[in-house]
């Protein structure tokens, strides 16, 4: 399934997890964009998503009919008790938007897929004429309409402005777990192809330039490279480095350049326990520890050599990594 930010090519409506109260499937701030026949992400499933296609759909119809004209492009506000009118277990209380896209929300969205590896922040009006925005971490507006001051830049959520007019505050941000991948081989392209739905980005290194496969997913960059290590230098505070190139030299002066690092999250190297004992000594010849170094890779237990299989155990293993991360 294809993430809320994908141009849809046909009418959509953007819905929108505003607030949550008690239990819930999804969060506040996520998001599923629906057509006349399809959705992309998911707001949680159940009984709540199908309400919400309904809703969706009867805007889609309304607006292709020409109907209400401009109570057509007001975004909808609605409150759903999980348990008393939907019949879900989780019990909780959840309120979407609904937002027709055109206008400023298209405006926004296609600002918001350029921007998908910055943080950005999404406000709506939810009274009064319909008003979409979008500013960057700074404040300064990059698309539709200049939202008022005194809007918070904060989680997902509600803000009144100094009129009292009622604003959905909505955080777009960039995953906060990063992956810098180096090695373009069938392990590496299988770990991309993992990881291209989970909540992360990857910087995807290697000097073959023609190892590349000609799409990948959005989540992803690509640096094709003759210096890699600079790729270890220029890395965000934190990053994780999963190392698996095609030359042992290579993953040596990668795994040199890493563990020089004070700030790294995670390093993976792959190899067998005979190649972890090698570098280890190695590295060590260089005044480096390798205690912080993981190899062999893959949550134990799996020993199938399959790229497929490695790939799904080595995302597996550093979702667990990323989850222990958000805890501290």
């Amino acid at each position: 399934m294809s993430d809320w930010m994908t141009a849809p090519g046909a009418p959509a409506v953007l819905v929108t997890v505003a607030r949550v109260e008690g239990s819930a499937p999804r969060e506040a701030g996520t998001k599923m964009l629906v057509t006349a026949d399809t959705q992309f992400d998911t707001i949680g499933g159940g009984h709540l998503e199908h309400r919400a296609f309904d809703i969706a759909r009867s805007m889609l119809a309304e607006a292709a009919s020409g109907g209400n004209g401009r109570s057509a492009q007001l975004p909808r506000y609605e409150r759903f008790p999980l348990g008393p009118r939907l019949g879900q277990c989780c019990g909780g209380v959840v309120w979407l938007t609904f937002e027709l896209v055109s206008g400023d929300v298209a405006a926004v969205l296609a600002a918001l897929r350029e921007r998908r590896w910055d943080d950005s922040w999404r406000y709506v009006a939810l009274d009064g004429d319909p008003v979409c925005a979008v500013v960057d971490a700074q404040g300064r507006a990059l698309a539709g309409a200049q939202p008022p001051a005194g809007l918070p830049r904060g989680p997902a959520g509600l803000a009144t402005d100094a009129t009292g007019r009622r604003w959905l505050v909505d955080p777009c941000l960039t995953p906060r777990a990063h992956l810098v991948l180096f090695g373009a081989g069938h392990v590496g392209a299988a770990i991309v192809r993992a990881l291209g739905e989970l909540p992360c980005t990857v910087t995807w290194v290697d000097e073959r330039d023609d190892m590349f496969p000609s799409e990948i997913p959005a989540n992803v960059r690509i640096e094709a490279t003759d210096t890699p290590e600079a790729c270890v230098d220029e890395a965000p505070p934190h990053a994780s480095y999963l190392v698996m190139t095609h030359s042992h030299a290579l993953d040596q002066r990668l795994s040199e350049a890493i563990l020089a690092r004070a700030d790294v999250g995670w390093f993976g190297l792959i190899g067998s326990k005979t190649k972890r004992a090698q570098f280890t000594s190695r590295l060590e010849a260089k005044g480096l520890s390798a205690e912080r170094m993981v190899c062999p890779v893959g949550i134990p237990g799996i020993i199938n050599k399959a790229p497929a299989v490695i790939a799904a155990s080595v995302a597996a293993q550093l979702l667990m990594v990323w989850e222990d991360q958000t805890k501290e």
